[in-house]
């Protein structure tokens, strides 16, 4: 069941991050609570996130797509009585206002924002794009999505480009107050996996890094990820979840997101060896999941966040109060004219010798200007 708690607190994180974002600060003054997804560039983050909003809304190609953070933030329209019907939309913050209700006309405003700041040729941005999703089947959350690690630079990507994507997302993990959330293919070896190495630098204990282990249909024949999924090789305190992604065939083929979710139930719940553990499996699972840990992480450090933002606050407004009154929108003219006057003024006290902030040592107006000549 929805919580009251998550209907407050999720928003109340999601319109802290427009302000930030809104008022261009290069770094948030308060560390904010969000689940930052990691993998490496083939590891079927994009899948998952889509799952997790049920709709196939983001770019895909054969080289690294996700080449900006994408903060994705969902808001579910039925808990926030934001009308009755089943409608779906997004907004972007950059484009404040306007609604798309078309996933396909998002998936190519996400291209041209990418672009836009990242170039046409691979490029990288560490400046994000952020995205509202509003519809009834979400449940309330906020993920940062960031470019997957890739090793090999292609297009217009830097020699560095491995160690730029390692340190944008040690920037946004390294955050105490932001869940690891990361992604690894279940068909290759978890000593090898590049967001559990990354999230291990950051979060030895695994203290606040959830597991996803995606692929799980595409192992080899006679193996199963049952100790992968148990915490057996790596031990995570949130655990693991296990995903089924749409292969490439599937969406060549049409196959939808939804379609997609319901085949991966089929499979847990028939593949003798997570059939006894397929209710913590899938997306449905991975969702709630997500969110019951965001609410509670929320819970924990909003005491001391309010705490900060209210310091940082009255720091802000004592040093606004040392800027004087502010000019009136409407009377820009006259405030410029009084400073003119003001300096006028105290020029020709100056040159008349009359200025009365002076110690008995100073030489200023006429007499600097004879002590200057003679």
């Amino acid at each position: 069941a929805l919580s009251r708690e998550m209907e407050s607190l999720i928003p109340v994180i999601q319109k802290l991050q427009d302000v930030f974002q809104m008022a261009g600060l290069g770094e948030a003054p308060v560390d904010l609570p969000q689940l930052v997804v990691v993998g490496s560039q083939s590891a079927g983050k994009s899948s998952v996130l889509e799952k997790i909003v049920g709709r196939d809304f983001l770019p895909r190609g054969n080289t690294i797509v996700t080449r900006r953070p994408l903060v994705l933030q969902l808001t579910n329209t039925t808990v926030h009585k934001m009308g009755t019907d089943s409608k779906e939309w997004g907004e972007f913050l950059h484009l404040k206002g306007q609604k798309f209700y078309s996933f396909q006309q998002i998936k190519q405003e996400i291209m041209k924002e990418t672009d836009r700041a990242a170039g046409n040729n691979c490029g990288i941005s560490s400046k994000p794009i952020n995205l509202k999703i509003f519809s009834p089947t979400v449940l309330d959350l906020t993920l940062v999505d960031l470019p997957g690690i890739t090793k090999v630079p292609v297009g217009d990507q830097p020699e560095d480009i491995e160690r730029r994507i390692r340190e944008m997302a040690v920037q946004y993990i390294s955050n105490k107050n932001s869940i690891i959330v990361a992604v690894s293919p279940a068909n290759t070896d978890m000593a090898n996996s590049e967001s559990l190495k990354l999230a291990r630098q950051i979060d030895p204990e695994g203290h606040r890094t959830l597991g996803i282990l995606t692929k799980i249909d595409l192992m080899d024949k006679g193996t199963n990820a049952w100790n992968m999924l148990n915490g057996k090789v790596i031990s995570l305190r949130h655990g693991y979840v296990g995903m089924v992604n749409r292969s490439q065939e599937d969406i060549d083929n049409g196959k939808t997101v939804r379609q997609a979710i319901a085949d991966e139930t089929k499979f847990f719940r028939s593949h003798k060896a997570y059939a006894s553990i397929s209710h913590k499996l899938g997306t449905g699972f991975l969702t709630q999941q997500l969110n019951n840990i965001l609410v509670q992480h929320i819970k924990k450090v909003l005491p001391s966040m309010s705490a900060k933002i209210t310091q940082q606050l009255a720091e802000k407004e004592a040093k606004l109060k040392t800027l004087g009154t502010p000019v009136p929108k409407n009377d820009k003219g006259g405030v410029l004219l009084q400073l003119l006057l003001k300096y006028s003024k105290m020029f020709a006290d100056a040159i008349d010798g009359k200025l009365t902030n002076l110690t008995q040592n100073d030489l200023c107006g006429g007499s600097r200007i004879s002590d200057i000549f003679h």
